[in-house]
């Protein structure tokens, strides 16, 4: 009897100390605050990731600059100070220009592509492994998860309508740093770059004259209603924006196959839900803007899509031709272009003009 004891106590201390080893908590610093709504998607990924690994993964998001500041994330995910960071890959765009295409490929990466397609490429047209090999391209030891589709993303706000490209080269415009912003200037735009906690007392200061963040939930939450009164929704500049999920290299590896098929599909199931979050909230904020806030919602002028699309093929072009990864890639989304946005931009010209003629009967 004290034999079997023994063996059943050997095989319980045996299997506790395999379960410690699988057991993981990856810290996870963000580059925005606690309170964003990006942030909770991230919680739900994350509760999500728990229960498929009946709790062997976990991760514990930190705050924007907890460890390092926001421009050091991918180094420090990199260097191991963190075992993963959240944020847009465009942000990286420092280190490999192809970064671009992947958080924000502008103009929908000249081709038409919006956020759906450019899903639709990402998971069956040869982008995941394209994004796989931009973190060798960069060389950075990353394992990168796309978790959620934000566009498109508004024109931005303003203190009087433009109703012209002639109109919108009088205001000085916060813009996305990087080609985006770039974009603006090369069409007549006095495009500025900041970070986003500055754009709200620039706008009151009189730095700038107008501004572009994200979207309505996003927006509000900055208090741009309060400066500008004009809203517009439809840009190009970020038709497609993803914030993604960066993990360090050694992490990943020490995983077993079963944890990493659990957080790659949790990414993916992340990406639906996200797109269900941000349409619901940001329906509900537009609705506050414009029915408690005095905000006015205008169609933005023709002649700008004609000018930011020349302009953004313009810039591809030139990086396409220095780089030959980043050519790589933009011939890649390309190619998937020729594809599915002859059907996929059919197909949503049927879904716009059905939620305009109901639009319409709300006014």
């Amino acid at each position: 009897m004290k034999r079997i004891l023994l063996l059943v106590s050997s095989a319980a201390l045996l299997l506790a100390g395999n379960l410690a080893y699988s057991a993981v908590d990856i810290k996870v610093q963000s580059v925005i605050p606690s309170k964003a709504d990006e942030i909770v998607m991230l919680k739900d990924f994350a509760k999500n990731v728990s229960d498929l690994t009946d709790g062997e993964v976990t991760f514990t998001v930190l705050p924007a600059n907890a460890v390092v500041g926001n421009k050091q994330v991918i180094e420090a995910v990199d260097k191991g100070l963190i075992g993963a960071g959240f944020a847009w890959t465009h942000y990286w765009s420092g280190y490999h220009p192809a970064a671009m295409l992947f958080g924000s490929p502008v103009a929908g990466a000249g081709v038409g592509l919006d956020n759906f397609a450019f899903m639709s490429w990402y998971l069956n047209g040869g982008g995941k492994e394209l994004y796989d090999q931009l973190w060798d391209e960069m060389g950075l030891d990353v394992k990168g998860l796309m978790l959620q589709p934000v566009g498109p993303e508004a024109l931005g706000w303003f203190k009087e309508p433009i109703k012209s490209m002639d109109d919108f080269r009088k205001y000085r415009f916060r813009t996305p740093p990087g080609i985006p912003g770039q974009t603006y200037n090369d069409i007549g735009v006095a495009a500025v770059a900041m970070g986003g906690g500055d754009i709200l007392p620039a706008l009151e200061k009189g730095t700038i004259d107008a501004a572009e963040w994200c979207c309505p939930k996003p927006d509000s939450v900055f208090g741009f209603q309060k400066v500008l009164k004009h809203y517009y929704l439809q840009g190009l500049h970020q038709v497609v924006v993803n914030a993604d999920l960066y993990i360090n290299g050694d992490v990943w590896r020490k995983l077993t196959d079963k944890q990493k098929r659990a957080i790659e599909v949790a990414a993916d199931a992340s990406l639906m839900r996200a797109v269900a979050y941000r349409i619901h909230e940001n329906g509900k904020a537009l609705r506050d803007l414009t029915e408690n806030h005095g905000v006015i919602l205008h169609d933005t002028p023709a002649d700008y899509f004609p000018a930011y699309m020349d302009a953004a093929k313009n810039i591809l072009d030139k990086n396409a031709e220095e780089n030959a990864f980043f050519k790589r890639v933009w011939d890649s989304q390309k190619e998937f272009a020729k594809t599915v946005v002859p059907f996929w931009s059919g197909a949503q010209t049927s879904n716009a003009k059905l939620g305009k003629a109901f639009a319409d009967q709300l006014k």
